[in-house]
């Protein structure tokens, strides 16, 4: 791997300073959280601190086979991390990011824990496969560098996927998996022909899955051409109704105009609009997306310690009232209590919503697989499946990949849909974010799929045709014969033998149509046993992951309410305890809660202008 220089292009972060000092007052905010016994509140403002202080923009690359997405990556952050060659050359999902030294771990799957990472020798980074000795026999996740390089410093963090497409699609279900928790998304496809129908309902899926993609045209300086491609590109985008912008490339003219500090050629490149694209769409989405979010997070917990400190301010401040406030907050704990334990109604909203999911799930998948069975059965019959098989079956199972993407994209799509339903239980209550679900992770789900049955081609050899004529012929031949003997002619005579020909050929054509037929008959059987089985597996994973999407809205929200009857809780403590608090302690009591209560309004004063929606 050859070191970097400083990189030219870097891609504008987040301002420094507006940042540091949000951070400096979520730290403040965290530590008055704590002095109100709330490490609830805490840890929500720590993750909001977090979420600022961190710069990186997660981008992924993804496209079909052959593509140039490894070669795109190399010229992008100017180094060798990726893997190039003619062959399928990127075996298992490739993170690059930054670090101060060049390392490299494999992340492996630990079923029942936690993923385990094992250290890799860099100069091995391009001989990873599946089946490394380094994995022990276990399931690779990805595989994660680290290098010194100005542009991933600047707080990019480059995923590189293996190539979709191809027998049986075979990485189109781990690559949408990385897909919702991506930042940006960009789709490699070549200068060499138009959009296929494969690459556009690819691109189909994953628009769905993020909101910020855009499709790199690549290899401009091997096609003359390239410029119609790009134009017929664009309208197949519009026919098919997906947004997205077509950034034509080059990354060996990138290459050069590095290596030779070529300001034109690098432009000519394409990668000067790539990186307008980067500004302006994914810093721009990505900023504006972590505010809203951090936004949200800081009016909930401002809302919170207000009730607090501001219920402890009021008994202070007028003694005569303390009584009637906490009153009014036994009043209010009350109903925070019945939300927390008796909350059927959002409670049954998400157990509804689960139960009817699943069954749209489940009927969705069925009617997607007996459109494609009958699409498929269609082709037995207007063919001969012997010698069409290998065609038919490299078709039926790009068709199930993207069949079952396809469900897996909606199912995607519903979960968040009934998360924000049970949401809506709590809209009067308290501002509350959203977690994440994830179901369009569809890696493995095709591992326990039995592959579908071979067929036989029935091509019958010059010795088997001749059988089934002779065969075919012998009857007609010894018929004729013996009834042309009777006019004094010999058993073979021409009679006879023109006989035997006439019907040794019709045999031999009935022969022939009833092995298509059986042929037919039996590539049905294997095509529906193959879809059945993919029902049964897919239909099994969907459940599972519709188990963990229940789990984790009730943990939420149960979550959500138990925090609400907590500040409640506190803020009754607090009235009580101040009720009691003596007249020397009370001046400065009333000081300290004054300041902590502007510090609090500052805090909705900046999510304000987070999110000013």
């Amino acid at each position: 791997m050859q070191p970097t220089p400083t990189h030219p292009d870097h891609v504008p972060g987040r301002p420094a300073t507006p940042s540091d000092q949000l951070a400096d007052l979520l730290a403040q905010m965290s530590q008055i959280a704590s002095g109100v016994h709330r490490p609830d509140l805490a840890d929500r403002l720590d993750g909001a601190r977090t979420r600022v202080t961190d710069p990186r923009l997660r981008i992924v690359v993804v496209g079909q086979l052959k593509q140039g997405k490894s070669q795109f990556v190399n010229s992008l952050l100017n180094l060798e991390v990726c893997s190039v060659g003619d062959d399928e050359t990127t075996a298992v999902p490739t993170l690059v990011a930054h670090a101060q030294e060049a390392a490299a771990h494999l992340v492996l799957d630990q079923p029942g824990g936690q993923p385990t990472r094992v250290s890799v020798p860099i100069e091995q980074i391009h001989d990873i496969t599946p089946a490394s000795p380094l994995a022990g026999g276990r399931d690779i996740v990805r595989m994660e560098i680290g290098v010194p390089n100005a542009l991933l410093a600047d707080g990019l963090v480059v995923v590189d996927t293996p190539g979709v497409g191809g027998h049986g699609n075979p990485h189109a279900a781990s690559t949408l998996g990385l897909i919702p928790s991506a930042d940006a998304v960009f789709v490699v496809s070549d200068a060499s022909q138009e959009f296929t129908e494969p690459e556009l309902g690819f691109l189909r899926q994953v628009t769905t899955l993020c909101p910020t993609v855009a499709c790199l045209i690549t290899k401009i300086d091997l096609y003359p051409h390239w410029r119609s491609v790009v134009q017929a590109d664009r309208a197949h985008l519009q026919r098919a109704g997906i947004d997205v912008e077509l950034l034509p490339i080059s990354s060996l003219l990138r290459s050069h105009a590095l290596r030779l500090d070529d300001a034109a050629l690098n432009e000519e490149s394409g990668f000067v609009a790539l990186y307008d694209h980067l500004r302006e769409r994914v810093v721009a989405r990505a900023d504006v997306a972590t505010r809203a979010a951090v936004a949200v997070d800081l009016r909930s917990v401002s809302e919170h310690l207000a009730l607090t400190l501001g219920s402890e301010l009021a008994a202070l401040r007028d003694p005569d009232t303390a009584a009637a406030a906490v009153g009014g907050l036994q009043q209010a704990q009350t109903a925070a209590s019945a939300l927390q334990k008796q909350s059927a109604l959002w409670q049954q909203t998400l157990n509804d919503g689960i139960t009817d999911l699943a069954n749209d799930i489940d009927h969705d998948l069925r009617d997607r697989l007996r459109a494609v069975t009958r699409e498929a059965e269609k082709a037995v019959d207007d063919g001969d499946p012997g010698k069409d098989w290998p065609q038919l079956s490299d078709w039926l199972a790009e068709q199930i990949a993207v069949v079952v993407g396809d469900n897996f994209v909606w199912a995607h799509q519903q979960s968040e849909w009934l998360a924000q339903r049970v949401a809506d239980h709590f809209a009067d209550h308290a501002e509350i974010s959203l977690p994440e679900v994830d179901i369009a992770d569809i890696d493995g789900v095709f591992d326990p799929v039995t592959e579908l049955s071979d067929l036989e081609s029935g091509r019958l050899g010059l010795g088997q045709k001749a059988l089934i004529g002779m065969r075919g012929s012998y009857g007609g031949v010894l018929m004729f014969g013996l009834i042309t003997t009777f006019a004094g002619m010999a058993l073979i005579n021409p009679i006879s033998v023109g006989a035997g020909l006439l019907l040794g050929t019709k045999a031999y054509r009935e022969e022939t149509a009833a092995r298509v037929e059986q042929r037919r008959a039996k590539a049905k059987m294997a095509i529906a046993k193959f879809t059945d089985d993919v029902s049964f597996q897919v239909g099994k994973e969907s459940r599972d992951r519709l188990r963990f999407i229940q789990r984790t809205l009730r943990d939420h929200f149960a979550g959500v309410a138990e925090q609400t009857a907590l500040s409640v809780g506190e803020s009754l403590r607090a009235a009580q305890e101040a009720a009691a608090v003596a007249g020397s302690q009370r001046t400065t009591r009333i000081a300290e809660l004054e300041q902590q209560l502007r510090s609090v309004a500052s805090l909705r004063t900046v999510a304000q202008q987070l999110d000013p929606a």
